[in-house]
């Protein structure tokens, strides 16, 4: 649970379903205290699990955070093989804890290219976390949104050439359903820590509404303040979707990315 209160003026009514994290900063924040890269690495574990009891506090649905993305791997080799290491380690430390506060691990991105520990780690938690029917922890490893909606093609392609699909069925649902975030509405709002004011070939189907918030806050140094914060900007916000509806007539009208959160089972 978390350490710092929600504050009053934060409408529990009007938290966003989904949020998603570009957590950037690490390196710098080594840099500036003189440490390691992996060192920043390491003490952004713990604003991961600060926004996650954020998360679970105000009742936010699915918390997306960007991981290691496939463009990562151009990063020096000792420092790729540390952050593998560490996720392989996270994981493993974290899962019967995801068990015990019924969150679901899900996570996203092209597992081929991980290392086999890594894949075995996350498959097993997983596996742990199946029945679980609290908020979903969505990790985007070896992630790309490029690569995802390549992957999307491919499978269109492939049921094409099948038989299995006409091509004149091919629209934004079908694309959606072959998408790594297949099941999960879209994020409502993408945040972005250490000032950069760019995406980084991050969920671009998903965040199409989706409201940006960025702090100049070093992912390390984020806190459970810093994430009420970024939700009150959010609602702050006039929620528009080209035809100027807010997002409670969307949901009304059953518009896209207003699916529920789905069970285990989905």
């Amino acid at each position: 649970m978390p350490t710092t209160p929600v504050p009053a003026d934060l409408d529990l009514a009007r938290v966003p379903r989904h949020v998603a994290v570009i957590m950037d900063g690490n390196g710098r924040w080594a840099k500036e205290r003189g440490l390691p890269r992996i060192a920043g690495h390491r003490a952004g574990v713990e604003a991961v699990r600060r926004t996650l009891a954020a998360c679970e506090a105000l009742g936010v649905g699915v918390i997306t955070l960007f991981s290691f993305s496939t463009e990562n791997w151009k990063r020096p080799e000792d420092e790729v093989r540390a952050l593998m290491g560490l996720l392989t380690e996270l994981v493993g430390a974290e899962t019967e804890g995801l068990v015990a506060r019924g969150i679901r691990l899900r996570v996203i991105g092209r597992r081929a290219g991980l290392p086999e520990d890594v894949r075995a780690a996350v498959s097993l938690a997983e596996e742990r976390t199946s029945g679980c029917t609290g908020p979903v922890l969505c990790l985007a490893l070896n992630y790309g949104a490029r690569a995802e909606i390549v992957d999307a093609a491919r499978s269109i392609a492939d049921d094409v050439r099948a038989g299995t699909l006409d091509p004149a069925g091919v629209d934004e649902g079908a694309i959606e359903r072959r998408l790594y975030t297949a099941g999960l509405p879209d994020p409502d709002l993408l945040i972005r820590t250490s000032g950069e004011l760019r995406v980084s070939n991050f969920l671009l189907w998903q965040i199409s509404y989706a409201e940006l918030h960025v702090t100049p806050v070093r992912w390390p140094d984020f806190s459970e303040n810093d994430f009420y914060a970024a939700v009150q900007d959010y609602q702050s916000r006039d929620r528009r979707f080209g035809d100027h509806a807010d997002r409670a007539d969307r949901a009304d009208r059953g518009g896209p990315g207003t699916e529920p959160v789905p069970s285990p089972a989905c």
